[in-house]
């Protein structure tokens, strides 16, 4: 919502009642609120610093989706909080919750019969009375999730799975004196290998761990609440209240991958080289800069790597 003052619109929405036990209460409300303005204004100082709300970067408004009846508008990041959120995107497309529940057809398919795909022009015009967000998480823990999510457990035969087999035959390089490895998905360091290839080859990512700087363009547009996995919780309470969705949508957290525990994470990490740290931070690096992570106790993690680039 464009020029959105959110203290006045806070206080509208108590002095007309929020009495739900899943809301926020009013300090905890201007706490996040605080918040969610703090990394608006962080966003938009390093989307400046590095060029990307310049006029000759084109904006992407394929991934967004806009619903006129609530006043929202979402660029829906996979591998952060997407099943979530596709979900309560549906409910509010006027599908019932039990047929969501029970229905085996795919979320995306079903909203994308609701909601058409948006023009940027129709996004900017949306955005006069609308929320618009975006829910974002540490590019690595994302990429890990991805990766544990689409190649590890692909389902057999899906493309994920052909993926993964075709990563396996160009990548796994058993050493004569080795025993070769008895998975039969590819390993973290296969698969960073190919995707840091991919990249470097300048082919599409796939949508599960491409960088959120050319899925969503975030630069290009006017961001009211951005969400983070890290606080999601508090966060998606929030803009819950701030769109009046309280009657329409809980905030549930939904996930159809296998989770990622922190250990989970530092294994994964700790089988690749530095030198492909380094190949990850440079693919992921706006991601890194415009949402405020770092990348520093990952190189504790990592195997050294005598040949690799200091960044």
């Amino acid at each position: 919502m464009q020029g959105l003052n959110l203290r006045c619109l806070f206080q509208f929405i108590f002095e007309n009642g929020t009495h739900d036990e899943n809301l926020l209460t009013r300090e905890k409300f201007l706490e996040v609120g605080a918040r969610m303005e703090a990394r608006q204004d962080y966003m938009r100082s390093e989307c400046s610093k590095l060029g990307l709300d310049s006029s000759s970067n084109k904006a992407n408004a394929w991934e967004y989706l806009v619903n006129r009846q609530y006043h929202v508008i979402w660029c829906n990041v996979f591998k952060a909080a997407s099943t979530s959120w596709m979900y309560n995107f549906n409910l509010m497309a006027n599908y019932t919750a039990s047929f969501l529940d029970k229905t085996k057809e795919v979320p995306l398919e079903l909203a994308r019969r609701k909601y058409g795909r948006p023009t940027v022009a129709m996004i900017k015009k949306a955005q006069a009375d609308s929320i618009a967000f975006i829910i974002v998480r540490h590019p690595l823990e994302r990429l890990a999730s991805g990766y544990n999510d689409k190649i590890v457990h692909a389902w057999p035969k899906s493309f994920h799975d052909k993926l993964g087999q075709k990563i396996l035959k160009k990548y796994r390089k058993v050493p004569a004196d080795q025993k070769a490895p008895t998975e039969t998905h590819p390993l973290f360091e296969e698969f960073v290998s190919y995707l840091l290839d991919e990249w470097k080859a300048k082919r599409a990512l796939d949508m599960h761990w491409t960088p959120y700087t050319g899925f969503c363009t975030p630069c290009k547009f006017n961001f009211d609440v951005i969400l983070k996995f890290e606080t999601l919780d508090e966060d998606q309470r929030f803009l819950i209240q701030l769109a009046r969705l309280q009657n329409i949508v809980k905030p549930e957290w939904r996930n159809s991958g296998k989770a990622n525990t922190l250990h989970d994470i530092s294994h994964l990490y700790s089988r690749i080289t530095k030198s492909q740290l380094d190949g990850l931070y440079r693919l992921y690096e706006y991601d890194f800069k415009i949402f405020n992570y770092t990348i520093e106790n990952y190189y504790e993690i990592v195997k050294p790597d005598e040949t690799s680039a200091h960044r």
